[in-house]
């Protein structure tokens, strides 16, 4: 990239993201696999997901990144840490060539850092395409949609205390040491061959602050 300052050590360009991740899963009741860290298999035996990240704050070098959207789909046989997931990607319909190269670069794990664990445990790479993509808040729920490809919306479930979402914390989880445990009210995927609804099922908010090489 031609805006991007390399680190000497690895020829790759700093970046760093920061915002907020949604995801919803197959899984029946909250996603084991955030504090087993993918040890435990998902409560269906295997991980079908979609998942939506709004960058407020991110860059790559000197090309900033802040302001867009990206969409991940998920699909992985067994036990996370077993590798052999699917994943494609939709990046927002906004970004430039060079911004769609670099969130690209990041998502599917070649830039290292955060999301490494992608270049590693990913054994088909189905791409990355554009797409028109929404993330927004409406109180306390999360709305989601990548073009005709997803459709979502999760909310935090709330516990004893009136409007405090049940967390997760302090955890060695990849996507953040925090995570609020949710469940969608919506979340349809139809895309490369797979139709998938799964409403009323497993969902989690994190913030990010994603950094690499």
């Amino acid at each position: 990239m031609s805006t991007a300052t390399k680190t000497k050590d690895s020829g790759i360009a700093a970046w760093s993201l920061q915002g907020e991740l949604i995801l919803n899963c197959n899984c029946t009741v909250f996603c084991p696999c955030v504090v087993s860290l993918g040890q435990h298999p998902p409560t269906e035996g295997y991980c079908q997901a979609w998942s939506g990240v709004r960058i407020d704050k991110g860059s790559m070098g000197d090309l900033d990144l802040s302001g867009l959207n990206v969409a991940m789909l998920l699909d992985i046989p067994g036990k996370m840490e077993r590798g052999n997931w699917t994943l494609a990607l939709w990046i927002d319909e906004r970004a430039t060539d060079e911004q769609f190269a670099a969130l690209e670069s990041i998502f599917s794990g070649a830039s290292r850092g955060t999301t490494g664990l992608f270049k590693l445990l990913v054994g088909k790479y189905l791409g990355a395409e554009r797409a028109p993509i929404t993330f927004v808040r409406e109180g306390e729920t999360r709305k989601f949609s990548a073009g005709k490809f997803i459709q979502g919306a999760v909310a935090p479930i709330t516990g004893q205390r009136d409007n405090e979402p049940v967390m997760i914390v302090n955890t060695q989880y990849w996507m953040g040491p925090e995570v609020a445990v949710a469940q969608a009210s919506m979340g349809r995927v139809r895309a490369f061959g797979r139709v998938w609804n799964f409403e009323g099922r497993s969902a989690e908010i994190c913030d990010i602050k994603w950094v690499g090489p």
